[in-house]
């Protein structure tokens, strides 16, 4: 669906100013103030994105009072794991179905800021640590729920990574990972799927709040971005409504804010802020109305649960398969062990908690498959998610059952009280009784595997290599049970990736020192060595890496090509075969690494990547067209994005610590030459690609002759003023003999630029 215009039955000549100032707010916890002489509806906005929490009665923000029941796809953690654009577009539509079926016409969502700590209590509605992939993945769930008439929310607007002091808290952070790793997401989304609307975050950014800053909303968003739509505050988000307004927030949420509305219309009639900066939020807010359609009669609950299910198989991630435990074969004594089998986490706390129309349960679902399988299923529950209970014998029990069966699946992971919107995670670990019963079970099963929900990622440490296979399911929906027992049997294939990487410690990640921040600050002090780019940058061994997951087939992937097709731009090509015995998904990974140019570049970075479905024995290739952007780096001296030239690795990879194979490609890149001045540094100016071949040559013969037969003798001292402006290594030179040939080069290097 193109951006949404003006509407142009609006003339806000008739309105007065408090009028105008008034549709800057809501009319109520969720929707916006009706125009009724031009008749112009009010717009519906309520919180998603995995689904569509509809309140009718009491309203909140955290998910404390019900909802309209609706159908809980898999949310973004999951979705994330897919590394399948097509999953997030097909969730996308769906939930735009059912938005129309219950009148609500803008749904909060998707959520594509990054995963800078494992800790983030909200991980488990974002995508993932990389931009690339969280950017494409949002793209396809806008495209998905704006074609169904319903208008979608990117969100939160912008470096929003903690929930730990998140109305305040300033995320500092500098201007090339600001650009080169929290906006990229953004920016796809919004350049490649024009989201409806985009929402402001609590939190600030160097020292600006996000729902007032400038630069971000107006500079970035709309002028370098081209967005066109409204941008909407996060609930609560807004601390001056004027500052707000002038820096490019349209509409205030939640409402009414008459005390708001009297500072917008006071600081008009004080000369503070314009009146037709009024009048472009008000028309942005009324734009919205485009979105309101005619109320569909309903939704296909069973049929939207089908596709929860399916589309759960295609998230999760094997880990760990030794011997090829899994799938599960037939005629098994199977005992399933852990509370989560028979109340599953299928989605976290807060804004975005659902009431899901019905819901699946692994032990059931695993009972319903192994029913023609002559398997039998027993279960034990192992331990209490709420601590009641004797553990010591609910653990004895499950041991029994696990001794006495072929195989054990033991279902663990995170309960709801412990991750969710609103506060940080403070461990990795799972919790000790659900660990103790993990190890004891493998002490006495003849075949272990662990079926993990989670919202962020658990550690693995310390009964990692006592199980025989690991399945992350993370959290799958109301689906999730049916895709579990469908991924066991191997009635599904599994083809999950992991959208971020699975440390040995918690101490070992990049944000580690800096999370989540002390005194109103967190320092972004890792820079662009996010995630797997730290990782792989600095050689810190992990558990398992970005990118990684099995399936239950096996696929080769050769004959790599790579081909220049400008100066900053490639072409890349590789054939995948599917060599085992069943159809499969494979993910194809293409990273770029390089050492070109002045700035520090990760190991390497993801610049694409595809989902491939292939037959046994089917062969098929790929092409990546790998534009400017996939070998630039953000020059923060010229505000620009920027391609050095010279030499990169197109490298095919296995994950991010695994390349299969690479291909080196020269590129001329950017042919803009700096311009010199005596602030710039010596190294600087005798690196020059202009001048800088000549430039000892020149200053030698501009000195007088026993000091200018000397100056190439001592490569220590030049070495020594590498990083000493020019002015103050000629000041050391007697007088001004070097004033004109200095200038005779500068001119060189400005009329070079």
């Amino acid at each position: 669906m193109p951006q949404i215009s003006p509407n142009p039955r609006t003339d806000l000549a008739q309105l007065s100013l408090e009028q105008k100032a008034a549709l800057l707010s809501s009319q109520d916890f969720w929707s916006t103030r009706p125009l009724e002489e031009p008749g112009l509806p009010s717009v519906v906005l309520t919180d998603g994105p995995h689904g569509v929490r509809r309140q009718v009665g009491e309203f909140d923000h955290m998910g404390i009072y019900e909802s309209l029941p609706s159908t809980c796809f898999p949310p973004a953690v999951a979705v994330g794991s897919s590394w399948d654009p097509e999953v997030a577009a097909r969730i996308g539509a769906a939930v735009g179905r059912e938005a129309r079926a219950l009148g609500v016409h803008v749904v909060l969502g998707p959520g594509v800021n990054i995963k800078r700590s494992p800790l983030c209590g909200r991980n488990f509605e974002y995508y993932s640590e990389d931009p690339l992939l969280s950017g494409h993945l949002g793209a396809a769930h806008v495209r998905g729920q704006q074609e169904q008439g319903v208008g979608a929310s990117l969100k939160h607007f912008a470096v929003n990574n903690q929930e730990t002091d998140r109305m305040r808290v300033s995320a500092d952070v500098d201007e090339r990972t600001l650009r080169e790793i929290y906006l990229p997401a953004f920016e796809h989304v919004v350049t490649e799927a024009a989201p409806a609307t985009v929402m402001a975050a609590y939190n600030k950014v160097n020292g600006v709040h996000a729902a007032q800053h400038h630069r971000l909303l107006t500079e970035v968003l709309r002028g370098e971005w081209g967005f066109t739509g409204a941008v909407v505050s996060d609930w609560g988000a807004v601390h001056d409504p004027v500052a707000s307004v002038r820096a490019g927030l349209d509409l205030e949420m939640p409402g009414p804010a008459p005390e708001n509305t009297r500072r917008i219309v006071e600081a008009v009639r004080d000369g503070e802020l314009d009146e037709s900066v009024v009048d472009t939020a008000v028309r942005r807010v009324l734009g919205l109305t485009e979105y309101v359609v005619e109320q569909s009669t309903g939704f296909d609950a069973d049929a939207h649960h089908r596709l929860a299910r399916e589309l759960a198989t295609e998230c999760a991630v094997l880990l760990q398969n030794d011997d090829g435990v899994l799938p599960l074969a037939p005629g098994q004594r199977i005992a399933v062990v852990g509370e989560f089998a028979v109340s599953p986490r299928y989605q976290a706390g807060g804004s975005s908690h659902l009431n899901p129309t019905r819901l699946d349960n692994a032990l059931d679902a695993m009972r319903e498959s192994a029913a023609g399988r002559g398997d039998s299923v027993e279960f034990a529950p192992g331990f209490a998610l709420d601590g009641s209970g004797d553990a010591e014998s609910l653990r004895a029990d499950a041991v029994a059952l696990a001794r006495s069966s072929d195989v054990a699946v033991v279902f663990a992971g995170l309960a709801e009280s412990e991750e969710s919107e609103g506060f940080d995670r403070d461990t990795l670990r799972l919790p000790a009784v659900q660990v103790e019963l993990i190890r004891a079970v493998a002490a006495v099963a003849a075949r272990t595997v662990v079926v993990l929900s989670n919202g962020g990622v658990v550690s693995l440490e310390g009964w990692h290599d006592e199980v025989d296979a690991v399945l992350e399911g993370f959290l799958l929906g109301q689906g999730g049970g049916g895709a579990i027992a469908d991924l066991l049997f191997g009635e599904a294939n599994p083809s999950g990736r992991l959208a971020e990487t699975i440390p040995l410690r918690l101490e070992d990640n990049p944000s580690f020192v800096n999370f989540p921040g002390e005194q109103g600050h967190v320092r972004y002090g890792e820079g662009v060595m996010v995630g797997y780019r730290w990782y792989g940058t600095t050689g810190t061994p992990v558990r398992h890496p970005f990118g990684h997951g099995l399936s239950y087939t096996t696929f080769t992937a050769r004959d790599l090509s790579v081909r220049a097709t400008g100066d900053d731009s490639a072409h890349v090509s590789v054939t995948v075969t599917n060599t085992g015995d069943r159809a499969g998904k494979h993910v194809v990974q293409i990273y770029v690494a390089t050492e070109a140019g002045p700035v520090r570049r990760p190991a390497r970075e993801l610049r694409a990547f595809t989902k491939v479905r292939l037959e046994p024995g089917e062969s098929r290739t790929v092409g990546f067209d790998l534009g400017r952007r996939a070998f630039a780096h953000y020059d923060v001296q010229d505000a620009r994005w920027a391609v050095a030239p010279g030499d990169y690795l197109v490298q095919l990879g296995e994950n991010a610590a695994t390349v299969i194979d690479e291909v080196r490609v020269s590129l001329a890149g950017d042919a803009v030459a700096q311009e010199l001045t005596l602030e710039s540094t010596f190294g600087e100016w005798v690196e020059h690609p202009v001048v800088g071949s000549t430039v000892l040559r020149e200053l030698a013969a501009a000195l007088p002759e026993d000091q200018g037969s000397r100056i190439g003798d001592r490569p220590e001292l030049l070495q020594a003023v590498r990083d000493v402006p020019m002015k103050r290594v000629v000041g050391l030179a007697e007088g001004n003999v070097l004033d004109e040939t200095l200038e005779r080069l500068m001119a060189r290097t400005r009329a070079a630029e």
